[in-house]
């Protein structure tokens, strides 16, 4: 799935400016480098792409052939167009060929010994006006200008791969980097058609330092037999509406490049949360590197396939034994948009549905804003309005929790209070019939709790549904040491029925979404603090190049301050661990009252409707 971009309208887009960058050397025909060198030369430059390995550019030279053509065959190009762009390029084995070039682009290994070899003889062979551009993602780029003949003249520039497609250009000066060269390639990268971002150098710089660090946590969550590499991928998408999950993210990248990205990471922060999870050794150390090698996380049909294949990990369909409990009837504590959501769902598959509330006005609010949302879907024609009226007519408010007594699945959504759910499991334990099924909400509270203030915990689990309830399709199943297998099967069928994507679970704070979600958003708050980048730049980088549909400030914005807070707290708590301490900077602004949209300020400033 492709992010939603920003863009501004073709009538008013100003002309990019004229860059004094002519011809163009890549230094390092592998993917990346054949990339940026088809970006180039669809842009009219000259480029003459280098690399010691005369198969690997003739491989090169044939994927920009086969590129090229299908741009024909798609009508994004004639086949004259092509004929030119084709004629601008050329390969060389020797450096030497870069010494008329205006810019030269190295993306070798990523290694100091190797990109210093090569910035030593670019320093021999290159004209004093041409510009070095590193093509690291993780290695100092101060460290490698330090030992150029031409400091001024070295910077980063940051592709994302696939090149030609991802619009996002980081552009890294440091201490020694000339004004004039950041101007230089910025103007090219605007030229290019891409979005250019200016940072410093820290590695990871901001796309890579808040991706890495998320895909970390995926893998150490994965290696500590959590969840199955299936269900943090399926939340990580549906939870949170991203391309790929974080593990097949990782088989993409390649997991031995993820892992020297997060060593120079850690080298750099002793951050703990940028310590390379143990399997990220494990899996370099035996060659399982991800899509390159045939195997990594996943099983591919061959190496360099993205076609996952089934291997001894992956789960078998149908073979759980203990079967469900029957579920007729259904019993949605609370009257907010979660609990409403929530009841609506349950109604539209057929499902009869008591929703009560503390007070009859609160119970009929509820029903009313269903009614309303049931009114929306007709007005898009996704459902007639007799099909709204019999969903309607099951949900039936109530304003006391003695509703509940023939219930077989009763479902909290009240506060997110540890005390108050647990008055709420006391009460339902007296009102719900033997058998049935007790349901918490929770999103970062234990489940355990709630489950020991009634007699039955083994009847009690966690049933994380995300907001907007109707919209989105993931709901975690939470269960707890004492949850009984017939309770975990019930709720995995009913979330069948639904049209939901269950993912199982343990419980501990953050489950698996929140517990990966918002350390991400967290280090982006940090960001903001060091004065690393700003809150537009960061929110640039994440949805250009790392195909989030929001940026993390949009967000935080979204989910409110004092929620992200308040979750970030409990992780904090949960795992000790000093790096998801809460950023000051967020514990100031919901000090002040600024919690995002729904106070018309947050990171930003929003119009209250």
């Amino acid at each position: 799935m492709a992010a939603p971009q920003p863009h501004t309208p073709p009538s008013q887009t100003p002309p990019a400016p004229p860059s004094p960058i002519g011809a163009v050397a890549v230094v390092g025909l592998g993917t990346m480098g054949t990339g940026i060198t088809e970006v180039l030369a669809r842009a009219g430059h000259t480029v003459v792409g280098i690399d010691i390995d005369q198969a690997q550019a003739a491989r090169s030279v044939a994927a920009l052939v086969a590129s090229t053509s299908r741009a024909v065959d798609r009508g994004r190009l004639t086949e004259r167009e092509r004929s030119d762009l084709l004629a601008r390029v050329r390969t060389s084995a020797d450096l030497d060929a870069a010494a008329d070039a205006d810019l030269v682009i190295e993306v070798v290994p990523e290694s100091y010994e190797i990109k210093q070899e090569v910035f030593r003889e670019l320093d021999r062979i290159v004209r004093p006006s041409a510009i070095l551009a590193t093509g690291t993602n993780a290695l100092s780029v101060t460290r490698l200008a330090a030992e150029s003949a031409r400091p001024e003249r070295v910077l980063g520039l940051h592709f994302f791969n696939p090149a030609p497609a991802m619009r996002l250009v980081e552009i890294v000066s440091c201490v020694l980097t000339s004004p004039q060269a950041v101007a230089a390639v910025t103007d090219l990268a605007l030229e290019l058609g891409k979005e250019p971002v200016a940072v410093g150098d820290r590695p990871g710089f901001v796309a890579d330092g808040l991706l890495f660090g998320y895909l970390n946590q995926a893998a150490a969550m994965y290696e500590a037999k959590y969840a199955s590499r299936e269900d943090i991928d399926a939340a990580m998408r549906l939870g949170c509406g991203l391309p790929m999950g974080p593990l097949a993210l990782l088989d993409l990248i390649g997991v031995d490049t993820a892992r020297t990205v997060l060593d120079a990471m850690y080298t750099e922060s002793h951050d703990r949360l940028h310590a390379p999870a143990p399997i990220l050794k494990q899996l370099s150390e035996a060659g399982l590197t991800g899509r390159k090698a045939g195997r990594g996380f996943y099983t591919y049909e061959s190496p360099g396939s993205s076609e996952v294949v089934r291997d001894a990990l992956t789960p078998t369909a149908g073979t759980r034994t203990v079967p469900g409990r029957e579920v007729r009837s259904v019993g949605v504590a609370g009257s907010g948009t979660m609990a409403s959501g929530i009841a609506e769902v349950f109604a539209k598959a057929g499902y009869d549905v008591v929703v009560a509330a503390r007070s009859a006005e609160k119970a009929l609010a509820a029903k009313a804003r269903i009614g309303a949302s049931l009114g929306r879907s007709v007005d898009r024609g996704r459902l007639t309005a007799e099909a709204a009226a019999q969903v309607l007519d099951r949900i039936t408010p109530a304003d006391s929790y003695d509703a509940f007594a023939e219930v077989d699945l009763a479902v909290e959504a009240v506060a997110e209070d540890l005390e108050v759910k647990q008055q709420l499991f006391a009460t339902l334990d007296k009102v719900c019939r033997p058998g049935a099924v007790l349901a918490t909400t929770t999103s970062s509270l234990p489940v355990i709790a709630c489950a020991r203030a009634t007699s039955r915990p083994q009847d009690v689990i966690g049933m994380h549904f995300f907001n907007p309830a109707p919209a989105m399709k993931l709901v975690e199943v939470v269960r707890t040491v004492l949850t009984a297998e017939d309770v975990h099967a019930t709720v995995r069928e009913v979330c069948a029925k639904v049209r939901k994507h269950p993912v199982d679970c343990g419980d501990r704070a953050g489950f698996i979404v929140n517990a990966l979600l918002f350390p991400y958003l967290n280090n982006a708050v940090k960001m903001v603090e060091e004065h690393y980048a700003s809150l537009d730049d960061i929110d640039a980088a994440m949805k250009l190049g790392g195909g989030y549909p929001m940026g993390p400030f949009e967000l935080l914005d979204v989910v409110g301050l004092d929620v992200s807070l308040a979750i970030e707290k409990v992780l904090h708590r949960e795992f000790r661990d000093p790096g998801l301490a809460p950023a000051p900077l967020l514990e100031h602004l919901v000090a002040a009252g600024c919690l995002g949209r729904k106070t018309g300020r947050g990171f930003r400033e929003h119009v209250r409707r």
